[in-house]
């Protein structure tokens, strides 16, 4: 049996303030599985709100019974120790017949050195052998939210007989709002399902090159309003004009209200972003009204109401590694701009929230083979830790 070990892990000790904390963490116990992370990407603009403390948990309660926020006390307070959730590791050491050791899983721990897993309580995936075990970053959870996010469009148009992801996108023609990396693999899913067109609008032009790179018709956002696009190419001749479909992947209100005015009547959004404010710009009464148009807000906690038995993250986990297999190689390359050494994190988060870098798509993290018990990581970045610490820019969130 292995020994005790030192798990590092990046999170926030205070707003604007990326840190390393650490905990000693006993050997498996029975029916668990050690892993090694070897990479564990960054979803910034999740992760930005608790740096910059605009996420909810940090200013009211969330009442789960009830499904609301409360005023008064928060969820989550500083320091916050864990970040992330898209990891893979590598199994060193299994006390289940769940899981062999050097095995490759991805799961959601947060950014972490390693990680002790439950295979009964926590979720995870095998790694299959032809994958890019870096793109694994995306099987436990950000591929299946944006897989669901192509189940609500499914749900949205055949109700509950959903036989696959493209039934809601096959034939249409769609629009995808925001270049990211929740946009671009959105745009992917609907593309590798048969979409008849996938458009996908940002404002700057790097993100927009990946997405043309990765098989995507794109639009600048600074040359031409995505509604003017869509109701001057799709139309029936009449006033049937506009989207199909609006997959809503920027979290800004005045991107919901673009996608409300970009669509056909009786259309629909599939809202997957994230606010933290209020929505001023969001008109209910002018195109919404009008149109007769539809608003389906689609997140990880919830697949539609009635699939459940028939869709689980299982399914949507194997419906992303289909994805992966079809477009890995172009992923890969286009996509992941940004590998970062486990160490820097806590720099490389202050410089991400400070200086927004719209080159910056998918930035990973690297753990070195061993650095999980090695006390060097914490050692270092405390010599380099700074004394005082900026403030984030609050608007730096990632399109």
């Amino acid at each position: 049996m292995s020994k005790s070990r030192i798990v590092y892990s990046l999170g926030v000790k205070e707003v604007g303030h990326a840190y390393f904390f650490h905990y000693e963490e006993g050997p498996p116990p029975e029916n668990t599985f050690r892993i090694d992370t070897l990479y564990s990407g960054i979803s910034a603009g999740t992760e930005l709100t608790f740096y910059a403390g605009t996420n909810p948990y940090l200013h009211a309660s969330w009442d789960a019974e009830f499904g609301l926020f409360r005023p008064g006390e928060p969820s989550n307070h500083y320091p916050m120790p864990f970040l992330g959730y898209m990891e893979v590791g590598q199994v060193t050491e299994s006390r289940t017949p769940a899981v062999a050791e050097g095995e490759l899983v991805a799961m959601a721990y947060g950014h972490k050195t390693g990680h002790t897993a439950n295979p009964i309580h926590e979720f995870y995936v095998p790694l299959p052998a032809d994958i890019d075990p870096i793109l694994g970053i995306y099987l436990a959870q950000m591929g299946p939210i944006c897989a669901n996010g192509l189940l609500h469009a499914a749900a949205d148009l055949v109700g509950q007989d959903v036989r696959s992801l493209g039934d809601g996108v096959r034939g249409r023609n769609v629009l995808v709002i925001g270049a990211g990396v929740v946009g671009q693999l959105t745009g992917l899913f609907a593309l590798y399902h048969g979409a008849a067109n996938v458009v996908i609008t940002n404002r700057t032009p790097h993100r927009l090159a990946v997405a043309a790179a990765m098989g995507m018709t794109v639009l600048n956002e600074t040359e031409i309003e995505p509604w003017r696009y869509c109701k001057e190419q799709w139309h029936d001749g009449a006033n049937q004009r506009g989207a199909d479909l609006v997959f809503q992947c920027r979290a800004e209100p005045s991107s919901l209200q673009m996608a409300l005015r970009s669509l056909r009547p009786q259309g629909t959004v599939i809202d997957m972003a994230f606010y933290q404010g209020g929505a001023s710009e969001v008109r209910l009464g002018e195109e919404f009204h009008h149109n007769g148009l539809n608003i389906r807000c689609a997140q990880i906690n919830r697949v539609p109401r009635g699939l459940d038995y028939a869709w689980n993250k299982h399914r949507l986990a194997n419906e992303t590694i289909a994805l992966l297999r079809a477009y890995g190689p172009r992923i890969r390359e286009y996509m992941i701009t940004d590998i970062v050494p486990f160490e820097q994190g806590p720099a490389f988060m202050d410089t991400l929230s400070m200086h927004y870098n719209a080159q910056v798509l998918q930035a990973v993290l690297e753990v070195p083979h061993g650095l999980a018990s090695g006390a060097e990581i914490i050692e270092a970045r405390h010599a380099e830790q700074p004394a005082n610490h900026p403030q984030p820019a609050l608007e730096a969130a990632h399109a």
